[in-house]
């Protein structure tokens, strides 16, 4: 459960990858010119690349797509730290805000507001602002995000028909969740040992989050310079110490062993997990269940409504050499039809309002039936910090609240984990703020 740290040297080697590297040169007069594009995931998620790409190249003749499919978040980072630091970038390449900050610290980036200012396909407004937000340096847009997903909850409707549970709907609290979760967590066989979870979450700062905001909490001082974790305060604890009893008092969901032997996903495709706190990334997957109906619903609440955002973008390097034909492969991905063919493979919430809005991505008939929920929560995103430093700030957290989530003696104090937290934090965000 533990994430691999972010920079490894293990990671510049043995990378699994799905498509070629690019060759350097110019092509010869009348050939197309090969932009390289990377992105991370396993293959059902990058899959709506791969059919972008497809797609973009079957419009014209000019420019082919060099499309690197890399296995995991960290391997991709890894690897373009690798690239910088040769000289030997993509042209482009789709990453999570939470994770950009070191690389816009490095100057590697080619900030593509003026390349949408003089854009005839593609204009600001056509974006949700909560998605471009997240991708804007000192006010000028460096990325453009690809989706606008969320935080929400998966269920299995037939589970929780047959236990007679109220299904999970818009303004349910946190305590109709734990109930819920209880009632679904059973033995069905009588052995003493549970077959089926309640739910499913994982112990890290960004399923917390939400939770955080949804008591009134704040994770930190300052969302675009933080200077420090704010956790501390009493409305902070008690989301965090009730996020810790899910496991150690209600025990609602997986053993730290069991979580290790079948994660979450793999537990709810095969009907033995009721609810999981997933983004919009298992959607190509939960898509291949035909033993049972499934749909997702808005996050519980505690006081108030929040979610947390998980959004992608594409990126520009600045030694990039083929700028125009990559913002031309921008202008088609995330126009119109680009959005729509990434849409069909279910991955992601189209960034691009128009796209988002209409049937291609809330056809009832395709799951999830309740897409809805996912633009309903839109006006209730926030996002944590994309500083320098924070992937190094989300492995150390997570591995402290893993460590308390699954604290042997049944009982996680979110008090203790606050102060291990602001101990071991505080350096990484010193270091940050004073420019690395």
């Amino acid at each position: 459960m533990r994430p691999t740290p972010l920079v490894a040297a293990a990671l510049a080697a043995g990378l699994a990858l799905a498509a070629c590297t690019s060759g350097g040169g110019d092509p010869a007069p009348g050939e197309p010119v090969t932009i390289s594009v990377w992105v991370a995931g396993d293959p059902a998620e990058t899959q709506a690349f791969v059919d972008v790409a497809r797609g973009f190249e079957a419009s014209q003749r000019g420019i082919e797509v060099d499309l690197l499919q890399i296995a995991e978040r960290d391997d991709l980072i890894a690897r373009l730290s690798t690239s910088f630091a040769g000289g030997e970038p993509p042209d482009l390449f789709l990453m999570n805000y939470r994770y950009l900050g070191q690389f816009e610290s490095k100057g590697v980036l080619e900030p593509l507001e003026p390349y949408l200012a003089s854009s005839s396909e593609l204009s600001a407004e056509d974006f949700y602002p909560e998605a471009m937000a997240a991708f804007q340096s000192d006010g000028v847009q460096t990325c453009i995000p690809q989706n606008v997903a969320s935080l929400v909850m998966y269920f299995n409707r037939d589970l929780f028909e047959r236990a007679g549970v109220e299904q999970p709907a818009a303004g349910w609290t946190w305590n109709d969740m734990v109930v819920a979760a209880t009632e679904l967590t059973r033995d069905i066989d009588g052995d003493g040992a549970v077959d089926v979870y309640g739910l499913g979450v994982d112990p890290e700062i960004i399923r917390v989050a939400p939770f955080v905001w949804s008591a009134g909490g704040e994770l930190v001082d300052d969302p675009e310079r933080p200077t420090r974790f704010t956790i501390g305060s009493l409305k902070a604890i008690r989301p965090l110490q009730a996020f810790l009893d899910l496991r150690g008092v209600a025990g609602v969901t997986p053993t730290d062993e069991e979580a290790e032997a079948a994660d979450f996903e793999t537990r709810f495709l095969d009907g033995t997990l009721a609810m999981v706190m997933e983004s919009r990334k298992v959607v190509p997957s939960f898509r291949t269940i035909t033993d049972f109906r499934w749909d997702v619903a808005p996050l519980p609440v505690h006081e108030r409504p929040a979610t947390i955002l998980h959004s992608d973008a594409y990126c520009m390097t600045s030694a990039s050499e083929h700028g125009a034909e990559a913002w031309t492969f921008l202008e088609f991905a995330l126009g119109p039809e680009g959005q729509r063919i990434a849409t069909a493979t279910g991955r992601t919430v189209p960034s691009l309002r128009s796209v988002a809005e209409s049937g291609a991505f809330l056809d009832p008939s395709v799951p999830p039936a309740s897409s809805q929920a996912f633009l309903d929560a839109i006006g209730a995103i926030q996002a944590v910090p994309h500083i320098e430093t924070w992937p190094e700030i989300e492995d150390v957290v997570n591995a402290l609240i893993e460590e308390a989530y699954y604290d042997p003696s049944g009982r996680g104090e979110a008090g203790e984990l606050v102060l291990a937290i602001f101990d071991q934090i505080q350096p990484l965000f010193d270091r940050a703020n004073a420019g690395g």
